[in-house]
């Protein structure tokens, strides 16, 4: 079976007793343009992709019968939780997070990023407080896949939640 686009998502259809399969990804699979995989039933799916920027989350409909539908999930993985207690906190953590390019997510007013080890230490050296969960990452910040330069401050997105985050002058 050949999916090109999803059918809509699992919270927004009636199931009217159809049964439901589920297509098991990572998250790092979740943006995967082309891709084999079998579900839980053993049903072959290739994924194809055809626009630019399609991806697949959590409850997406890949197929629907009379009898049946299959929709994605998103399994756990061990995860970097980091709670900011502030929007600076938040700033400075998702600036330094990205800075490494790593993937991050924002969840329920947390900061999540895939389990390293080094980052994790990195973290908790820099006085976050970091911590180890399992957890489906499902919202992916979408980062802009544009040059961007460090010389000229009064632009970046940084710079912008610095100065939102900072104390106003009387």
């Amino acid at each position: 079976m050949t999916i090109s686009e999803t059918l809509g998502t699992i919270s927004n259809s009636t199931i009217n007793g159809k049964s439901i399969d589920y297509l098991d990804l990572e998250w790092f699979e979740s943006t995967k343009r082309i891709q084999r995989k079998k579900t839980r039933q053993g049903e072959d799916i290739a994924i194809k992709f055809l626009r630019e920027g399609q991806r697949l989350r959590e409850g997406d409909i890949l197929f629907e019968n009379e009898k049946k539908i299959i929709v994605v999930n998103i399994l756990e993985t061990e995860t970097i939780v980091i709670s900011p207690f502030s929007m600076l906190e938040m700033g400075t953590v998702c600036y330094e997070i990205g800075n490494k390019h790593i993937p991050l997510f924002i969840q329920e007013d947390k900061v999540l990023l895939p389990f390293e080890m080094p980052m994790f230490r990195w973290l908790e050296v820099s006085g976050f407080k970091p911590e180890k969960q399992s957890v489906k990452l499902l919202n992916l910040l979408k980062s802009n896949v544009e040059p961007h330069g460090h010389g000229s401050l009064g632009s970046t997105i940084f710079t912008k939640i610095l100065k939102m985050a900072a104390p106003k002058d009387e």
